[in-house]
């Protein structure tokens, strides 16, 4: 019981938060039952003033919140079924949105997981220059053993982000719980499946060894694709909590106007985004599994480097074929096909039609 009084206090300073910021004020009164539009009439007079559009309202809301809720948002921005093509773009916009914690801390937290001073580690440790919702990056430079110098980039962890996401994670999984008791229309989308899923994805993102060894693999299985890389791991300056790597000296496609500037021809740059995109997944059946804008860089070159590889996917071989005979079939509108792969796979019961499931594709498809 005290579990769930404690889970309705933070949820009341959430719907405070997002009060204050007009995130609710944004529910279009149409939509919102005749009983509660007194609520959102008092929500709306209790809306800090501020000239933001919904986007803007929205993305401090969940940086307000803290880390936990920004990660939320990232991850509800790669369902749009769940929220809407619309509201799925406006959090895109969460992407290196948080404050970072303070230098003093960074360093501290490094010399603690590695058991050195960080001017022993490295010749320079420069502020931060990313922060995200679980970490944040560092610029550095470490000297090798043949003297030279090298630029890398430092990963630090969050000082108590695990303890903070059981927290704010045990809240949302009460609410999923809750709206499926209440609303039946809603179990469809699974709101209890969707927060089981965020918390595996980051307690596999707080543990910083598993991106060093996703990176290694990575790099092992690209190492012949002569358009697409990711940064090498310093093994021995890394632990749990730090990650180094390679400095990556290129451009963020997120800055469209320096892609521009530099004159790239963007059209190749989503082909090879792409192509590498199903190589990994179809060749190797292991890919980058958050592979938006904001961690992709490319270089002078044009090659594309991958960062932040703390979700990864992986395929078996029988996933590989369907999913590459599916793609197939789209390309060429074999909508037959296509059905009956979905129902060889399992992905659509056996009593369903598929000519009938064929003709939906085939609607979907044009």
């Amino acid at each position: 019981m005290f579990g769930a009084f404690g889970h309705l206090l933070h949820l009341a300073r959430v719907g405070y938060v997002l009060t204050r910021e007009g995130v609710v004020a944004l529910v279009p009164s149409e939509r919102v039952p005749a009983l509660a539009r007194t609520g959102l009439w008092v929500a709306r007079l209790l809306t800090r003033r501020a000239d933001a559009g919904r986007a803007e309202r929205i993305m401090a809301a969940l940086t307000r919140l803290g880390p936990s809720y920004v990660k939320l948002g990232q991850f509800l921005a790669t369902r749009p079924d769940i929220v809407g093509v619309s509201l799925a773009r406006d959090l895109e916009g969460l992407q290196d949105r948080m404050p970072a914690f303070p230098q003093t801390i960074a360093e501290t937290e490094i010399e603690t997981a590695l058991g050195k001073p960080v001017s022993q580690l490295f010749t320079r440790f420069g502020p931060a220059v990313a922060a995200a919702s679980i970490a944040q990056v560092h610029e550095g430079e470490i000297r090798l053993e043949d003297g030279s110098l090298r630029r890398v980039a430092v990963k630090v962890l969050r000082p108590g982000i695990p303890a903070l996401f059981q927290r704010d994670i045990a809240a949302q999984a009460f609410v999923a719980k809750l709206i499926e008791r209440l609303v039946p229309s809603a179990r469809r989308l699974k709101p209890y499946d969707v927060v089981l899923t965020l918390r595996r994805t980051v307690e596999l993102e707080m543990d910083l060894r598993f991106e060093a060894a996703a990176l290694s693999e990575m790099a092992e299985a690209t190492a012949n694709d002569p358009e697409f890389s990711v940064p090498r791991v310093d093994w021995a300056n890394s632990a749990r909590t730090v990650l180094t790597m390679d400095w990556i000296d290129g451009i963020k496609l997120t800055d469209i106007k320096a892609i521009e500037a530099a004159g790239s021809d963007r059209g190749d740059l989503a082909r090879i985004v792409m192509q590498n995109f199903l190589r990994h997944a179809l060749r190797d059946g292991f890919f980058h599994a958050d592979m938006h804008q904001g961690n992709l860089f490319t270089t002078r070159d044009g090659k594309l480097v991958a960062v932040d590889l703390g979700i990864m996917g992986r395929l078996g071989q029988n996933e590989r074929r369907f999913l590459a005979e599916i793609l197939f079939g789209f390309i060429t509108r074999d909508y037959r096909r296509i059905a009956e792969v979905h129902f060889e796979a399992g992905y659509v019961p056996r009593y369903h039609s598929v000519e009938a499931f064929a003709q939906a594709l085939r609607a979907v498809g044009e």
